[in-house]
């Protein structure tokens, strides 16, 4: 590939088109099940979804209200009349014929969002609209012949249309996380990336630096995973620098992303909008949304990752921690209702202990934690009252996320709980400085060696089996020695 010297000559610009699944009992057009995740091939369909001659869709309102709430999320208008469209093409996995979406009239209209990048700054990516419609089937491909699945055929969809704002596939991969975050906080998807509830559609052009026109696009379909965003846009980039060197020209195509092989590969040209032959869909009448029912869906929309970012500011988080928080809503939300009660210090430690349990890389979040939130807050307050030191708190923290009890039945299982009997300690103390081994680390704390006092502590921590206060320790020592 090409090197950075001339990668640096150009600029990439970026949009990203993301498929959300919303998270209804039924489709968007019938009544079958709208769950396909581990169903059998042509388990949840219906006539509508087979596309048999007579069938008339019938829209799901919930699908509407779902929308609505995503456009909330980002910041977006919400149309008070909106169409649905038929989008004609021909593939196995759409037996209409055509695809039932909303071109000319989207439900949600301009946007944006506020996406924080790895530095800790803020940039916006615009949002062109995102529109309702329903999904295809699926095809998998064998030596010979293709099999179809239609348990994803008319499943409810929105596409999140952006425009071109990303510059970077750093940029790329921070905006698919906190979109999927967005989404995910809003409660209008499951976000399985796994099982395809969100997928990202990536458009990548590059042009010298400078230059008024943007340069020919590619769409790299089909990605799940933010880190198969980033990749795929990176290596887009450097694909297309490399044919403008050569004097070649991009063709503007879809092209598919091999995540073992790091690289893409041409599928088809890409189609306008006027090859899809667009035209109203006779059968589904107008969607009139009113200001009424735009207000009371913000009035049940979830706390966003954005306002929990500024609540956590008073926790002082380094960035990691805080970036594997928000990645994990159900953690996040345990943290915002220890806040929420006042004990800033239980939901600073509680975070940290999370944010070590938990995967940082995880692009979902890893497994929802099911621990009574006042198991934490008890835990909190017996390394305040000083029962328990840090190593010791870890340790009953994740036997608590095993198996969930009470902290200090745990701990006194474990024979954890620390003595801050300082008459205990202070006989110890007289022990460990009576000690040979000791004399040494004695003579020198009492000349100034600082680091030494760490040894003493140590062995009256070996001498108590790990129950002494380690800090009434050191003090117990200063005493002793007159310092």
């Amino acid at each position: 590939m090409v090197t950075k010297e001339i990668l640096d000559k150009y600029e990439v610009t970026i949009g990203i088109e993301c498929h959300v699944q919303l998270k209804t009992a039924t489709k968007l057009f019938s009544g079958a099940d709208n769950d396909a995740r581990d169903k059998e091939p042509n388990a949840v369909v219906s006539p509508i979804d087979f596309g048999l001659p007579g069938m008339l869709p019938v829209l799901n309102r919930e699908a509407v209200s779902l929308a609505i709430r995503a456009g909330l999320a980002l910041n977006a208008e919400i149309a008070p009349m909106s169409r649905f469209d038929r989008k004609h093409y021909f593939y196995p996995d759409l037996p209409k014929g055509y695809q039932i979406s909303q071109m000319y009239h989207p439900t949600i209209g301009s946007g944006v969002v506020h996406v924080p990048a790895d530095d800790g700054t803020i940039f916006d990516v615009r949002i062109h609209h995102a529109h309702i419609e329903e999904d295809a089937g699926k095809l998998t491909h064998s030596a010979g012949y293709s099999s179809v699945d239609l348990n994803r055929a008319g499943t409810p969809l929105i596409e999140i249309v952006s425009e071109p704002d990303i510059h970077s596939p750093e940029q790329a991969k921070a905006y698919a996380s906190e979109l999927y975050m967005l989404m995910t906080y809003a409660d209008v998807t499951y976000g399985d990336l796994y099982h395809g509830n969100m997928r990202f559609d990536v458009n990548v052009s590059a042009a010298l630096k400078g230059s008024d026109t943007l340069g020919t696009r590619a769409e790299v379909k089909n990605l799940n995973s933010f880190r198969s965003v980033e990749r795929a846009a990176q290596y887009e980039f450097e694909r297309q620098v490399e044919l403008l060197e050569k004097g070649e020209k991009v063709v503007q195509e879809t092209r598919g992303w091999d995540d073992a092989k790091g690289r893409t590969s041409s599928q088809r040209s890409k189609e306008d909008a006027q090859d899809y032959r667009y035209m109203p869909d006779a059968d589904i009448p107008p969607v009139l949304i009113s200001a009424e029912e735009v207000e009371a869906v913000r009035a049940i929309l979830p706390q966003l990752p954005a306002r929990y970012r500024n609540n956590f500011a008073a926790l002082t988080l380094d960035s990691t921690v805080l970036v594997g928080l928000i990645a994990n809503k159900a953690n996040a939300r345990i943290i915002q209702t220890i806040l929420d009660s006042g004990n800033v210090s239980a939901a600073r430690r509680t975070a940290l202990w999370l944010a070590s349990a938990t995967d940082a890389e995880s692009e979902q979040g890893g497994a929802e934690i099911t621990v009574p939130i006042e198991y934490f807050v008890d835990l909190s307050a017996m390394v305040d009252a000083n029962e328990l030191n840090s190593t010791a708190a870890k340790e009953v923290f994740t036997e608590l996320l095993k198996n969930p009890r009470a902290p200090r039945e745990i701990a006194e299982a474990k024979n954890l709980i620390q003595n801050s009997d300082s008459s205990f300690i202070e006989g110890i103390v007289a022990e460990v400085i009576a000690d040979p081994a000791s004399a040494k680390a004695v003579e020198d704390l009492k000349s100034g060696n600082e680091k030494v006092i760490g040894f003493l502590v140590g062995q009256v921590m070996k001498r108590s089996q790990g129950k002494a206060n380690p800090a009434l320790a050191q003090t117990e020592i200063r005493k002793a020695l007159g310092l």
